[in-house]
């Protein structure tokens, strides 16, 4: 597992986070372990959310034309 989410891509996140699932839903994880791994979820969790987020902001920025096309983005508020 590698220390720091924040260099994942949200693929990687969420590859990860199925397997830190997989191994706590066996059931044959040390509690120490178990609360390692689930901290590790958590953090994954909020980079995925993170991402998601992101992206959800960027393609609301998208513009379209009368026939639904893109056209281009719109300038962020504050930029």
């Amino acid at each position: 597992m590698a220390d720091d989410v924040t260099s994942l891509s949200f693929e990687q996140a969420i590859a990860e986070l199925e397997q830190v699932v997989t191994r706590l839903d066996s059931g044959d994880v040390p509690l120490d372990e178990s609360i390692k791994l689930y901290e590790r979820g958590a953090a994954l969790k909020a980079h995925c959310e993170a991402k998601l987020n992101d992206a959800d902001a960027k393609v609301r920025q998208i513009t379209l034309d009368a026939k639904g096309q893109p056209t281009g983005t719109t300038t962020p508020e504050g930029a």
